[in-house]
């Protein structure tokens, strides 16, 4: 993160500064994606979400970091004594913790809602025991707080012109995790977990002791490809949303919904053989959609301005 992106977000504090750019860094070094998509916003927009984003990856690494030898039991007090620490902090306005203080001091410029963090936890405590789900409608619950929350925690930034951006953003962000779901049926089972409705699985003649096997099947191919299909048809629903935001940020996000969307193009390419190959979308893909994305930015930003800095000029949820 540039001295320029801090400067332009009204960013002075040098410590509340190097939480930022510590938070940037978790967004580059975990969401690569997302990460790229972030550098289309203003400048003064950029740091707002890296710190959204650095929360949200910094919670993850607790609950997924097998490899650091600690327990589910301790991750599990790891990550409930670290969102008490958020929660207190967010309570009074500041903070010291070197992640924190940077989302706290977004969330009080945006008046981000206290319920989309507390959703958001919800669903990274139930990462450490729930290890399936039965139904789409009990792996919302889960989807609402890890991915749907993140999108409605960004959207105050966007500065939307309607409150309907809100739902919208949710369905793109519901998106986005089930592509991610698609995609990591293999990498979940590594973790205990498995993502896909077991329900709607057995309705093709798949079970959970199938996917274990780690083995591409007709019956699966067809399940993947239903569970793919709700995918498009939520990207196709959220579309519209984005119009709602400032023109400004339009580029960004339009090029994280096909970029992050498009995963699914990529299992179908690979055949859906996700427990052999990783579906990613080539660079140069990346760049077909970052580099015309980044002219509509500047011209959007010469055109209408980068947009407000303080949240009292949006509209509020």
């Amino acid at each position: 993160m540039s001295i320029r992106e801090l400067n332009a977000a009204g960013i002075s504090d040098p410590i509340v500064r190097m939480s930022y750019l510590r938070c940037k860094e978790l967004n580059k070094q975990y969401g690569k994606t997302y990460y790229l998509a972030t550098l289309l916003l203003p400048p003064s927009k950029r740091p707002f979400v890296h710190a959204l984003y650095g929360l949200a990856r910094y919670a993850d690494e607790i609950v997924d970091d097998m490899q650091s030898g600690k327990t589910e039991t301790e991750r599990a007090a790891w990550l409930r004594d670290w969102s008490a620490t958020f929660f207190a902090d967010l309570d009074r306005g500041h903070s010291d913790d070197p992640i924190c203080r940077a989302v706290v001091d977004t969330a009080v410029r945006w008046a981000i809602p206290r319920e989309y963090f507390e959703a958001f936890f919800t669903s990274m405590t139930m990462d450490l025991t729930v290890t399936e789900y039965e139904t789409f409608d009990d792996l919302f619950t889960y989807v609402y707080g890890s991915a749907a929350v993140i999108g409605l925690q960004v959207v105050p930034i966007l500065e939307p012109s309607e409150q309907a951006a809100f739902t919208y953003a949710q369905d793109l962000g519901i998106a986005f995790q089930l592509a991610n779901f698609i995609r990591d049926v293999g990498e979940d089972l590594d973790r205990g977990r498995v993502y896909l409705p077991l329900a709607e699985l057995r309705e093709f003649g798949v079970t959970r002791e199938d996917l274990e096997q780690r083995v591409m099947t007709a019956q699966l191919r067809e399940a993947l490809k239903n569970q793919i299909a709700r995918v498009r048809a939520l990207e196709e629903k959220s579309k519209i949303g984005i119009s709602m935001l400032h023109p400004a940020a339009q580029p960004c996000i339009e090029a994280a919904r096909i970029l992050y969307c498009g995963i699914v193009d990529e299992v179908e390419r690979i055949d859906y053989e996700v427990f052999i190959k990783r579906a990613t979308v080539p660079m140069r893909r990346r760049l077909g959609i970052a580099i015309p994305a980044w002219f509509k930015a500047r011209k959007a930003r010469r055109q209408f301005g980068p947009g407000a800095i303080c949240a009292s000029e949006v509209v509020p949820r």
